[in-house]
């Protein structure tokens, strides 16, 4: 490995390890209440946190980037702020990770929440716990498969991102080169060794990944049977 490849792991891994975190703080209340609520904007949410999976990710990189220039909402929010452009910076890319990885996480944690028996959940409640302590210690706690879950599919799902990273981050090297990136670059420069040792890195890593999340969810089939 190069100096600017073991820099771009870094920066893959930083950006999806912080992801994933906001990713797990935001998705658990949301998914939550997704799977117990009859409102009638249940639809309408879940199809906006789905459109992700179908969006393609440069027309998702391409509004996001509209957004953080000088002319956009959240351009001329920072601006007014005296705060950087989004734009071409890591915080741009932690932002759009979000967004674009948002349904790898909530999807999994739906499903999962939505098994726990509501007994459980009122027999907490009649013996005194409050919501957090329902949540800390029923919910979560049956649900812990689901939560790993999608804690690795939303970390994967960011570490291979590249169309959004392309549109929205550029190729700044120590800013916004990730390893998706770099392995285009090696491509371009026809330097297929490079991108076969970074190629293979993701491959290797997607493909633990999906082993780890297929081998909880048999696991907790198991215990619940």
């Amino acid at each position: 490995m190069t100096n600017a490849e073991w820099v771009a792991i870094s920066l893959t891994l930083r950006l999806a390890a912080l992801s994933t975190l906001l990713l797990m703080l935001l998705c658990i209340p949301l998914a939550w209440w997704l799977s117990r609520t009859r409102s009638s904007l249940k639809p309408m949410l879940e199809a906006a946190a789905t459109l992700p999976l179908v969006l393609p990710p440069t027309v998702l990189g391409f509004y996001l980037l509209l957004a953080f220039g000088p002319s956009g909402p959240l351009g001329q929010l920072t601006h007014a702020l005296g705060w950087p452009s989004l734009a071409f910076t890591f915080q741009g890319l932690v932002i759009a990770s979000i967004l674009y990885s948002l349904p790898f996480v909530l999807q999994p944690l739906i499903t999962s929440f939505s098994a726990v028996r509501q007994e459980e959940i009122e027999s907490a409640r009649l013996l005194g716990a409050n919501r957090w302590q329902r949540l800390r210690r029923v919910i979560l706690p049956s649900c812990r498969a689901g939560v790993l879950a999608a804690a690795c599919m939303g970390f994967a799902h960011t570490m291979g991102e590249f169309g959004v990273v392309m549109m929205i981050g550029g190729n700044i090297e120590g800013e916004t080169r990730l390893i998706s990136i770099a392995l285009y670059n090696h491509v371009e420069q026809g330097d297929y060794t490079s991108a076969h040792r970074l190629g293979a890195l993701l491959l290797a890593f997607a493909f633990s990944t999906l082993l780890l999340v297929y081998w909880l969810n048999a696991r907790q089939r198991r215990l619940s049977i």
